[in-house]
């Protein structure tokens, strides 16, 4: 007779069994059913008798894009072009596999630099791949993505039979394919008349760039599409999808030689539209040294031997004036609202940039106009026409001019007006160098440099210049040239007041070569100055060079006051500043104490305040006394009271 114990134990052991031959027999195609995000793929598995077989007889490996995916996307669904008929979980893809559509058209593996694995342009989602064995005991894998797989698609009443072309034949082809009505005649004919077309046919797995018709509307432009510009628009051996591409990453074109040396690299702005650029390093007579950008405007298209991405113009070609690329990028492109507030402002900006016989723009890009303070300027006509100016150099000023004049300091730059100056900082080198402008108390940091034109050249920038976005405070602390009085205020606390956004303060901040100066001229105040222990002495220098009013005091108005008494007298925080400004060859003198002090940057524009960044501090050696080392700093003098005490209590005890 069996326990109640025995029996309560084969009930759990056959319920075991039960679960675990269930689990046994469960196949991809039952996961596939179940799992209702992927109802969308199961449902065209099971109209195509193809999938079906091979979920049913053969190892496989399955693409499958989540419910999500299938509602963003617009086009024919080719299940086929999903499966490839062998097993590979996520470590064992290699970097092309073929799918079981019609010619097998291959789906190309890469990966980024954060680990992410795509298939073509649709990510693997970690953590949800799943590998099961059917009831023939072959071994399957699914993965899910995050988008449709689009094949090479054809256009309904294409004459010919078009299974996985490579990219010469898709060139070829284009008319019978589905392009958004984009046509490639007139770049097939200058391949074809250079003879590249081995180029094209080259097996193996690249990223090939090609120019749509629009964009030779210039009649000379097709001429200047040689084979070198040719190869230009090749990155041999690289896959590269959209999704997958790495921002900004310089890859090598097949213009890349001895004399001429090209690289493209792809990057993304927030709106979503993907560019490529071409970035002459090396030139020659024919192809001169810049940057080229291009809008994509179809993307991810695979053929056989690689992808193809359709480009709004041709890299490498350097044809139109500042102005013509400011149209051009203006009506729809990565200048448009720049070009809005151009001629929104009566175009008379345009104008002036078309009349300049070398110009440089900084040009905000079109997150940079999203900042609030400048929707209350834009109404300001005036306002708006000294901040355009702010972003026009009358030179022709690319990256390595930028270093050159930032060998030994901060670069400082006219603009067009020529009373406002913009500084360039470079840090770093190579492709790794960062490149800051500061301009009206703003520092903008160059996202996409050197875009070369025939008479100058256009760098993209984050931030709008002359619009501040900071607080006296803040300036202080992000700007390189103030560091050392950005270190001063904060040990002895005077910073404090500076982020106040109910007072305006005119802070005349010495640069910090100034106060290196000041090491040579009075060593032992220098020293002192920057040791916690002189905090007071510290403070009381800083407060002479801040005036707080109701309002700040531009340069040209201290230079109007000047005229008009003499001199100056500045509210500070426990007594006034006076001084006497004068303006000698455009550039900007504090008279002193009988000191002449250059203004090195005037108008710095804050939120609460404004900057005169100056070449010397208002300071005099007996502003900090040292005499015989009879100071006592305050670490002397809690040295001293904790003495005191201790005898003032051995007393009491005795």
């Amino acid at each position: 007779m069996t326990s109640p114990g025995c029996r309560g134990f084969s009930a759990a052991a056959a319920l075991l069994l039960l679960c675990a031959t269930s689990a046994a027999s469960a196949e991809l195609s039952d996961k596939l059913r179940d799992d209702s995000e992927l109802s969308q793929f199961y449902s065209q598995v099971e109209q195509n008798p193809i999938a079906n077989a091979t979920l049913t007889l053969r190892s496989c490996t399955l693409f499958v894009p989540t419910n999500e995916a299938f509602q963003r996307y617009k086009g024919n669904i080719h299940v086929l072009y999903h499966i490839t008929t062998a097993a590979f979980s996520k470590e064992q893809l290699p970097k092309t596999v073929s799918s079981d559509m019609d010619g097998n058209p291959p789906l190309y593996i890469t990966k980024n630099r954060n680990g992410d694995i795509y298939v073509n342009n649709a990510r693997i989602i970690p953590s949800l791949s799943v590998e099961m064995t059917n009831r023939e005991g072959k071994r399957q894998v699914m993965h899910i993505i995050d988008e449709v797989l689009q094949p090479l698609a054809v256009q309904k009443n294409a004459q010919d039979n078009i299974n996985n072309p490579d990219a010469m034949q898709f060139l070829q082809m284009a008319e019978q394919l589905e392009l958004n009505d984009f046509h490639l005649r007139t770049y097939r004919s200058q391949v074809t008349l250079a003879k590249k077309e081995s180029v094209y046919q080259s097996p193996g797995a690249h990223t090939f760039l090609i120019p749509i018709d629009e964009s030779f509307k210039l009649s000379a432009r097709s001429g200047l599409v040689d084979a070198k510009v040719i190869d230009g628009h090749v990155i041999p051996n690289t896959v590269i999808f959209t999704a997958a591409s790495q921002h900004d990453d310089p890859k090598t074109s097949a213009a890349f030689e001895d004399l001429l040396k090209v690289t493209v690299s792809f990057f993304k702005q927030k709106d979503g539209k993907m560019y490529v650029k071409s970035n002459t390093i090396v030139g020659d007579a024919k192809h001169r040294e810049g940057v080229v950008l291009a809008e994509i405007v179809k993307a991810n298209i695979p053929v056989q031997n690689g992808v193809v991405h359709l480009i709004h113009r041709p890299l490498m070609i350097i044809d139109t004036t500042v102005t013509d690329f400011l149209k051009e990028n203006g009506e729809n492109g990565a200048l448009r609202k720049f070009y809005e507030v151009i001629m929104d402002n009566g175009g008379e900006v345009l104008d002036d940039i078309t009349n300049l016989s070398e110009v440089t723009i900084l040009a905000p890009s079109n997150d940079a106009w999203n900042a609030s303070l400048i929707e209350n300027l834009l109404r300001n006509r005036k306002k708006m026409r000294e901040i355009l100016n702010m972003h026009i150099i009358r030179d022709r000023l690319n990256v390595d001019k930028i270093r050159q004049k930032n060998a030994n300091m901060i670069a400082q730059v006219p603009t067009v007006n020529n009373s406002t100056f913009l500084y360039f900082n470079v840090k770093g080198e190579g492709t790794d160098a960062v490149i800051t402008v500061e301009g009206g108390g703003v520092n903008a940091t160059i996202i996409q440099a050197d875009v070369a034109q025939t008479n100058g050249y256009v760098h993209i920038i984050d931030r709008v210049l002359g619009v501040p976005h900071t607080t006296v405070l803040g300036k202080l602390e992000s700007d390189p040239m103030m560091s050392d009085t950005y270190k001063m205020g904060q040990f002895s606390h005077f910073n404090d007041q500076l982020n106040n956004t109910q007072r305006r303060f005119t802070y005349f901040v010495p640069r910090d070569k100034g106060w290196q100066k000041t090491e040579l001229d009075y060593p032992s105040a220098h020293k002192k100055l920057f040791m916690p222990d002189f905090s007071y002495h510290s403070k009381s220098i800083l407060e002479r060079h801040l005036a707080i009013a109701d309002h700040v005091f531009t340069m040209k108005d201290l230079v109007q006051y000047s005229q008009q008494a003499g001199n100056v007298v500045l509210p500070t925080f426990r007594d006034s500043l006076q001084i006497r400004v004068e303006e000698e060859a455009g550039r900007y003198v504090i008279i002193w104490n009988y000191k002449k002090i250059n203004v090195y940057r005037p108008d710095v524009e804050c939120t609460n305040g404004i900057i005169h960044v100056i070449d010397y501090p208002l300071l005099e050696e007996k502003d900090v006394v040292v005499s015989g080392g009879s100071y006592l700093t305050e670490s002397s003098i809690c040295i001293i009271l904790a003495n005191l005490i201790m005898i003032t209590v051995a007393k009491i005890l005795n």
